[in-house]
């Protein structure tokens, strides 16, 4: 399946119908008078998130949503019927933006939630509505109104508790595929990944957690240089970050200075974020020489370090009971989220709103 993660359509609102001139007209009722009736009101766009999908990929091809237009006014003072609305579907977790102003619309954070985009235009009134003392015979009616239309981005940020961090080839992937069912790919070259991973860890009490791993973290990430700036925007929803760093580095403490001086610059209180540092690939070293670099590393960091090895899934329990002890010291995930939209429907106003795979699997 190809990841997306960013895209932009047009969503337009279906046009109101148009209003309807017509004359009563019955045997013995003389003068019926006007009887055009209302156009119905033109259907409006929603977005709806699934917890089924996963990516943007439907919008790669399909660049523009409109609704059903209203259905014209009938004589008898019949209103014409309502435009059907457009809904469309989206993964949990997409942000909503309008692409000209860059006006935040919404996040559609919980299944099921909706938001409307794109209000149906109203429909327009038969000459029913014009009769007076003064005119007792209207011929005029009024055309439906057109319906709202709108550009907007749709940016995805994946709904993860725990996000994996660190450089490339710090072994990301690998801990993944040791601690869920999920199976990137993984080879010993930096840049293996390059799509977000997801995979479901299940806790002792058989609860499943969902770690992401964010690819090509890089010095000038938040810049745009390397992968990192397409990806970032996928930890601002995690609410602990696992701090991968490789122990067989040639300076593994500017390694994870690297990182901390990334997400402090990208912003939206990365660098506040709940962190638990790690040391990878530990089985590549002595233990001597393993447990002065956790000494030295804890001392210049201030930090518990946990030296592991995803390939011998040497400490990975106890690395694991750490993170679910932080994850039940923090606020709950929905506390954490954003506050849902509300339904929207389209009397209100509406409000001012890279191609890769993703594996997201159950866990053992």
């Amino acid at each position: 399946m190809k990841f997306v993660d960013l895209a932009e359509v047009t969503v337009i609102g279906g046009k109101g119908g148009d209003g309807m001139v017509s004359f009563r007209r019955e045997k013995y009722v003389p003068a019926g008078g006007p009887s055009g009736g209302n156009g119905g009101q033109g259907g409006s766009v929603y977005l709806i998130a699934e917890s089924n999908l996963q990516t943007l990929l439907d919008f790669r091809f399909a660049h523009e949503f409109k609704a059903k237009p209203g259905a014209r006014g009938g004589p008898s003072n019949r209103t014409g019927a309502n435009g059907d609305d457009r809904y469309i579907e989206v993964p949990c977790g997409t942000t909503v933006y309008d692409a000209e102003t860059d006006e935040l619309i919404g996040d559609l954070i919980t299944p099921k939630q909706t938001l409307c985009v794109a209000a149906g235009g109203k429909g327009g009134l038969g000459n029913k509505h014009f009769l007076s003392n003064r005119n007792r015979a209207p011929e005029y009616a009024l055309p439906g109104l057109d319906g709202e239309v709108r550009r907007i981005r749709l940016e995805l940020k994946l709904l993860a508790e725990v996000g994996i961090i660190g450089l490339p080839n710090a072994g990301k992937s690998t801990l993944i595929s040791a601690l869920s069912a999920a199976r990137p790919k993984v080879a010993d070259y930096p840049f293996t990944t390059l799509v977000p991973n997801l995979g479901v860890v299940r806790k002792p009490t058989g609860d499943g957690t969902v770690f992401a791993d964010i690819p090509g973290l890089i010095a000038g990430a938040h810049a745009g240089l390397g992968l990192g700036h397409e990806f970032l925007r996928h930890i601002e929803r995690t609410r602990l970050l696992l701090h991968l760093v490789d122990a067989t580095a040639p300076d593994p403490l500017a390694d994870y200075r690297t990182i901390q001086q990334e997400l402090a610059a990208y912003g939206h209180d990365l660098s506040d974020r709940p962190q638990i540092l790690a040391l990878n690939k530990v089985d590549a070293m002595s233990p001597e020489d393993a447990a002065v670099l956790v000494e030295l590393m804890a001392e210049a960091t201030g930090k518990t370090v946990w030296a592991i090895s995803a390939v011998t899934r040497q400490n990975l329990e106890d690395l694991l009971q750490t993170v679910w002890e932080a994850l039940d010291a923090l606020p709950s995930a929905a506390a954490s989220l954003p506050a849902e939209t509300p339904l929207s429907s389209p009397d209100s106003a509406p409000l001012a709103t890279a191609e890769l795979s993703l594996t997201s699997l159950e866990g053992q």
